[in-house]
Formats: structure tokens, sequence, C-alpha cells
């Protein structure tokens, strides 16, 4: 379904720099997915050539690509309704770790105004931007803004936090109490995934900068970006709270100043009524 879309979204625009931006995605990896897609199916989609048109091929799969979005997106609203009639869990995303008291305050809260309902969790890589929910992998976050900015995820922010910098024991600022951006700014840096283009610039503070990034390397979750600056391939940005949850011996943490700080949501599908999806958004918010 994801190719689909993505296929959907080029064949609208005639566009894989429109389509790329209507999808948050990079270029080169939106191309890389329809290149898989046309593998697949063993035909050219799209003539490649000054402009972008779609091949006989291409023109006959869009009605029906069409078709099955809009059939998958009522399928899957029909399981949620389902479900929310017998299932009594809550599955929950992250990123990195909560923390902050966080889940405990909630699941509390959780007892006292859903009694037998009880919160499971799922880690989900950088590399899916809309943290779990485009595979129905969950059905609430709490997430890193921004998200993809479409309306498909509804957020409120239950907690802004400065940037911090994780750096590798000895680095030539580790000794600083505080480190100014603008001296951080020409280090190689450890980044998200480029399918997640919108959290990967800010995570490199990219709106701060004059010049990009030097990227020396992507990690795929918080563990892999820590192992990469502990071995010194990078430097890495993250939020104040996430200093705390991360410590460890091999890695030194500074705030940064210079930077607009951060914000942690608690994030839902845009129209899930679900009285327990509604009391642990609010259960976030009060808590936090």
């Amino acid at each position: 379904m994801r190719d689909l879309r993505y296929f959907v979204a080029v064949a609208e625009e005639l566009s894989f720099t429109r389509a790329a931006n209507r999808l948050h995605l990079s270029q080169p990896a939106l191309s890389k997915q329809i290149r898989q897609l046309e593998r697949t199916l063993r035909t050219s989609l799209f003539d490649r050539g000054r402009t972008i048109g779609l091949t006989a091929s291409g023109a006959a799969l869009l009605p029906h690509a069409q078709q099955l979005i809009v059939q998958w997106d009522q399928a899957r609203r029909a399981v949620t309704t389902a479900a929310s009639t017998s299932d009594t869990t809550l599955t929950v995303g992250f990123q990195t770790s909560i923390g902050r008291g966080l889940i405990p305050a909630v699941t509390a809260r959780m007892a006292q105004d859903l009694p037998g309902w009880r919160l499971t969790f799922r880690q989900i890589p950088w590399a899916d931007p809309s943290v779990g929910f485009d595979a129905d992998e969950v059905d609430v976050a709490i997430a890193w803004l921004p998200l993809p900015a479409d309306d498909t995820l509804s957020s409120k922010v239950v907690t802004v936090e400065d940037r911090w910098v994780a750096l590798p024991l000895g680095h030539r600022l580790a000794r600083r109490k505080r480190v100014p951006f603008a001296e951080l700014a020409a280090e190689p840096f450890v980044a998200l995934p480029a399918s997640s283009p919108a959290l990967r610039d800010f995570w490199l503070a990219a709106d701060h900068r004059d010049t990009p990034a030097t990227v020396a390397m992507t990690a795929g979750t918080a563990d892999e970006t820590f192992e990469a600056v502990a071995a010194g391939h990078g430097v890495a940005l993250l939020a104040a709270g996430n200093a705390e949850l991360y410590q460890r011996d091999d890695l030194v943490f500074r705030p940064v100043t210079g930077l607009s700080p951060s914000q942690l949501a608690v994030v839902w599908r845009t129209g899930d009524t679900r009285e327990a999806v509604h009391i642990f958004t609010a259960a976030c918010c009060r808590c936090a």
C-alpha cells in the first residue's frame, strides 16, 4: 500500500520533486521505491524524459491503485471500529525512551478511567516518520515533532525541552559547560535516515545553518546513534530529557545554545474517536 501511495502521488503530480514534497520524503528515496514497484510489476510505469508521463502500464494501474487505497483506508477504519468494541489493549509507539515519569502517571490515570485496559509498547525505527501509524502498528504514539505535514495525524505537545549534544569522551568541546551551536555546526553529525526528512533536518538543526550539515553516518535508532557517537564517528543532537535517560560512561552530554527547543508530543490518528484514545491523549497532557 505504501508503494501504491507513492505511485499515485507521482502519477497525480507528474513530478518526482512535487510528489516527494507532498509525501515528505527525499526525492532519491521516492525514486528508489518507484523503481522497486516497477521491478515487482516487471514493467515501467513512467516515461522519464524532460517531462514525466505515465506509460500505458502506469495509466492502466492508476485507477486501480487509487481504488485500492480508498478501499484499504475504509477497511482499516472498519477494523479499528470493530477492535474498539472488543479489544482492551492500546499500543503505544515510541522512537526514543519516553521516561519523564509520563507512562506511570498515564497508566494510573487509565486504570482509574478505563479499568481493565492495558498499554503495550512498540519501538519504531527512525526510518518510519509516521511512528508506526502507516503500518497500523500503533494506536497512539509519544513522538518528537515535526511529524509528516498532512492531515492523517493529530498531536498535542506534552513537553518542550532544550536541545543538547552528545559528544564522545575526549572531544574538544567536552569540557565546556554549554556549547554554542556555531562551534558545533562544522562537526560531522550522526543523522536520522533520509526517509524521515523533516525530523532528520530538525536534529541536524538545518534551520540554524548557513551550509548543509556534514553527515558522517546514518543511524536507525537512538541506541545506534549513541553507539556511533561513542565510537567517534560524529556528534548528535538530542532533547535535554533524553540526555538524562541515555547517560553512559563513554559519552558526554552538554546543553547547546543558539537553537530552538524540541517538542515531545502525544500523537493519534485524526478522526480516531475511541474513548481509550481520548483518555490516553488527555492523560498525557495532564500528566506532563
